[in-house]
């Protein structure tokens, strides 16, 4: 019976995208490494669902790793003057180490996204590029909701937009509902959806420290906006995320927190899931050699890697020796130390097929930064994880994972050989954490339609009913008082007080009056 429906649902999928005509979609990436590596499937996946979709790339040199195959949707790269281009990819590249190496604090993240401000004002200045997305006409745009400057770019076109948020579901504050502070942790709070007391004080104060951050955050494009906007017509960022017809969240309940949801926000998590190919021989002939005990999956993202230190190298190769499985890391041959010795049972290779090795009925551990989509994947097999998170979403991520006992995390900076290990050992001899993972991966793929499904279904829904506003509350056009009731409670509260007030008048005429009654009535 649950096949039938699931196979009935499909059909119903799969005949509304043969009704609807192509439309013409762009999609934009201005961001490397995970954000690059997700919108460039979301645009696959818009493009095998029979649109006609164009990409806008921000051409630099930390994608290139990526773009091994040709994709099959029209790309427009842009980039800067040589010289400009150098400037601006080693200021990224410190700021990028900055963040690497422990260092990461409000600061440093207001530097970065001054960075892209000023990458912004840069690309809306290219008149050719902008007048050819002016004139191609397209339906609809789809973009990363991090990347602040799409925003910008779909301002200036006046078209309609979706947005991707990359991330988890988190109270930040990107235009979605958020559900009470009561069981919703606060971006960077460290907290989970069970609070007690003291965790909600926290929660609170953390809610307003990180709406005045986020204003600073939002600020570094001022300069860009008052550029390349004529006065009387600047948009106001935290204003265009309301316009947004729909969210596609990188994330679902296998992982993230139970919370309510407006109908305009649709969970996708796992849209980087694809069919599952056989590994090469060389990478199966290493596995083999370590039999029943199997081997661990090493992969701390593409951006982590290039900035990995040498001491992290040093004491992460040391925990690996202590183990018995094998150990197959992603990690450059260009980039390890000379004066390091590479484990026995260990394994590096620039790239590994990390979705094919996830699904080898061998694998015993995952040990990852903690991005988004690296912990998808592994939910989508079932394999427990152990969390390195260097920066950005990654602790937060690893917080979800702990809370649903799929794994645990390890700080860096208190990262060391014995500890590594320890973790490790603890997460591979306890089947708790392999049974709660499998757990997680039931939920997942139990899901009448795939996230694929979800997003061109959802897309078509939109494309055909002329826009999202059947699904926004009105609230999107309410300001901040009226929304929460303040309003309402102050009059409430004003109502009260004054016949409060009355009463007590009343009551002390009413007593001076019996009191100067009696006292004639004595004379």
């Amino acid at each position: 019976m649950a096949a039938h429906r699931s196979w009935l649902l499909v059909s119903c999928f799969l005949l509304e995208v043969l009704l609807l005509e192509a439309a013409n979609i762009l999609t934009i990436s201005t961001l490397d490494g995970s954000h690059y590596i997700v919108m460039n499937r979301v645009s696959q996946i818009l493009h095998g669902g029979g649109h006609n979709v164009t990409k806008l790339l921000y051409d630099n040199d930390q994608i290139t790793d990526f773009r091994k195959e040709k994709p099959p949707y029209k790309v427009i790269n842009w980039h800067l003057p040589e010289d400009q281009q150098k400037k601006f990819d080693n200021r990224l590249h410190l700021l990028v180490e900055e963040l690497g190496h422990g260092r990461y604090e409000h600061k440093s993240l207001v530097k970065i996204y001054q960075f892209f401000g000023d990458l912004c004002s840069q690309f809306l200045s290219l008149k050719d590029i902008m007048e050819f997305l002016k004139n191609e006409n397209f339906d609809l745009v789809l973009l990363d909701s991090l990347d602040l400057c799409s925003l910008l770019i779909v301002e200036k076109l006046g078209k309609r937009f979706v947005s991707f948020l990359p991330m988890q579901f988190s109270y930040i504050n990107f235009g979605l509902p958020s559900a009470p502070l009561s069981y919703a942790p606060v971006y960077g709070s460290g907290l989970t959806d069970q609070m007690d007391f003291w965790d909600r004080v926290k929660n609170l104060l953390m809610f307003f420290d990180f709406s005045m951050k986020q204003r600073e955050i939002l600020s570094q494009y001022d300069n860009t906006i008052q550029e390349h906007f004529a006065e009387g017509s600047r948009p106001v960022l935290s204003d265009l995320l309301l316009k947004a017809e729909l969210w596609f969240v990188n994330s679902d309940f296998a992982l993230d927190f139970a919370r309510p949801l407006f109908p305009n926000t649709v969970y996708v998590g796992g849209l980087l899931d694809k069919p599952v190919q056989p590994i090469p021989q060389d990478l199966e002939n290493f596995i083999t050699q370590f039999g029943d005990s199997g081997f661990v999956l090493v992969a701390l993202g593409s951006i982590v890697s290039r900035h990995q230190t040498k001491e992290i190298i040093k004491e992460m190769n040391s925990a690996f020796a202590r183990l018995p499985q094998g150990v197959l890391w992603t990690c450059k041959d260009s980039l390890w130390p000379k004066e390091v010795t590479l484990a026995p049972n260990v394994k590096i290779m620039d790239w590994l097929p990390q979705t094919d090795l996830l699904a080898h009925p061998r694998i015993r551990l995952f040990v990852t930064h903690g991005g988004m989509n690296s912990i998808n994947e592994a939910i989508q097999h079932g394999v427990p994880m152990v969390g390195i998170p260097f920066f950005a979403d990654q602790p937060e991520n690893m917080i979800l994972v702990e809370a649903k006992n799929i794994g645990v995390s390890i700080q860096l900076q208190t990262l060391k050989a014995e500890t590594l290990a320890f973790k490790m050992k603890e997460v591979i001899e306890d089947k708790r954490y392999k049974s709660a993972a499998m757990a997680s991966k039931i939920i997942r793929q139990s899901h009448p339609l795939t996230p694929a499904q979800r997003l061109v279904g959802w897309i078509d829904h939109i494309l055909q009913t002329g826009g999202a506003a059947h699904l926004k509350p009105y609230a999107f056009q309410q300001p901040w008082h009226e929304q929460y009731l303040l309003d309402v409670f102050l009059f409430l509260l004003g109502l009260t007080l004054g016949t409060l007030w009355l009463l007590v008048k009343v009551l002390g005429a009413v007593t001076r009056c019996l009191s100067g009654a009696k006292k004639l009535k004595q004379t």
